[in-house]
């Protein structure tokens, strides 16, 4: 057996246990597929243990993978906690999330604050729909995330709101009484789909779902075609092409949330959080005037 173990290696095994599986793993490690696997093997190795077992298509930890998992957490945390302690200066990547509604007018000026603020970190950016970026935050392969609440009852802290508008292509017009309004909306799980439905249905309107879409983009371009309305938030100006129609129900706001991973540096959350909200406090949220007619 060896009788010393890499700290590198170890993180793998966790991230691996955290993301699912080793692809996603990879990515979040900003490592190749290979060198993640060799890492795993020269664990394997140094042990005398089987770690992982094929189960299908996908690999699993095994008996001893579980014990060798727990005690990796431990190390790392403690090889994490004396670093600290001795003050030694490690290399940072900090990863912000955004939903597509917000990424335009916030990531920007969101990573420039946190590079201004931790100029040794690397800062990366990914955009994405609420559902999944939260779910990332979950596993702990974001650290931040803005992400859109439509209930206003969501985790973390709300920074800004975003008014709701309904949207369709010129010319669309109402469906005759007795018939189906036709909404173009998000893939479920949606909680701005929820939302668009709760509220036509409470109006006694008949809705039918006539496409839908897992990107802004795709229901952008549902609307476009005339498919039907979509709910959308506001953040800045209307969409190109879509006009906003102001006779179906009104739609109040959605809240932008921060989220943040377990264990993030709590100055790097706070950082965050304060230029979100001085960013949405700023008159007309600082954004591009709307289009004429929106």
């Amino acid at each position: 057996m060896t009788n010393s173990l890499d700290i590198e290696h170890l993180r793998t095994l966790i991230a691996i246990a955290e993301c699912g599986g080793f692809s996603k793993a990879a990515t979040v490690r900003h490592l190749s597929q290979p060198a993640l696997s060799q890492h795993v093997r020269l664990l394997e190795r140094g042990l005398k243990r089987k770690l992982f077992v094929k189960d299908g298509r996908q690999m699993r930890f095994t008996a001893e993978g579980d014990r060798v998992l727990a005690e990796a957490r431990h190390l790392v945390e403690m090889h994490d906690e004396v670093m600290r302690r001795l003050a030694v200066e490690q290399h940072t990547a900090i990863t912000v999330g955004s939903t597509e509604h917000a990424a335009e007018q916030v990531l920007p000026e969101m990573l420039r604050v946190i590079r201004d603020a931790f100029p040794d970190a690397t800062t990366r950016f990914e955009i994405g729909r609420s559902t999944r970026l939260a779910d990332e935050i979950t596993r702990g392969t974001l650290d931040l995330a803005f992400v859109l609440d439509p209930s206003g009852s969501g985790a973390g802290h709300e920074v800004g709101q975003l008014p709701l508008h309904w949207y369709a292509a010129p010319g669309w017009t109402p469906p005759e009484p007795g018939r189906p309004l036709h909404l173009v909306a998000f893939e479920e799980p949606c909680g701005l789909r929820e939302q668009a439905l709760q509220l036509l249905s409470a109006a006694g309107r008949m809705v039918e779902v006539t496409a839908q879409s897992s990107t802004l983009e795709g229901v952008l371009a549902g609307v476009r075609a005339g498919l039907g309305v979509a709910l959308l938030p506001s953040a800045g100006g209307r969409p190109f092409g879509l006009t906003r129609r102001r006779d179906l129900p009104t739609a109040g706001t959605a809240a932008l949330r921060l989220i943040a991973r377990r264990g993030l540096d709590p100055a790097v959350a706070e950082t965050a959080r304060i230029a979100g909200e001085t960013f949405f406090s700023r008159p007309a949220l600082a954004l591009v005037p709307q289009s004429p007619g929106a």
